[in-house]
């Protein structure tokens, strides 16, 4: 198992819609195959999302901000529901930095939940993506 990858036991928060999702991805890639540009499997999964009745965003514009100011922006191929990234590729394999990319996204977008999905294989990949824990601090309770 890559190290980037969801551990044992854990789950995504939404997983009757990560579930529905996937099987939408597999149908894209089933009659697409291999070999076409990210932008084309997203024009398909939008597709089959509308067919499917599962609301999403596509390109949706993301605020990167630091010390609270807007220092750029990104778009997420497809944000679906308002709490599921979609990060989609169409490489040879899947890298550590793009678990390291989708887990900034959700710490931007203040989300729990991604999926990574490679149409460039010959079975798609799908990688399950959780933000990693950042337990709440309640400053009450931090004594200088």
């Amino acid at each position: 198992m890559n190290l980037e990858t969801m551990k044992p036991g854990k789950e995504l928060g939404n997983t009757q819609l990560t579930d529905r999702i996937i099987a939408a991805a597999i149908r894209v890639h089933r009659e697409l195959g291999p070999g076409f540009l990210e932008s084309i499997y997203e024009a398909a999964l939008a597709l089959e999302f509308t067919s499917a009745g599962i609301p999403f965003e596509r390109q949706k514009p993301l605020p990167i901000l630091y010390l609270g100011q807007r220092v750029g922006e990104h778009r997420l191929d497809i944000l679906v529901a308002s709490s599921v990234v979609l990060e989609l590729k169409a490489t040879c394999e899947l890298e550590n930095i793009h678990f390291a990319i989708v887990r900034s996204y959700l710490k931007a977008a203040n989300l729990q939940d991604a999926l990574l999905l490679n149409f460039a294989t010959t079975k798609l990949t799908i990688k399950r993506v959780g933000r990693e824990y950042r337990p709440e601090v309640n400053h009450c309770d931090l004594h200088v």
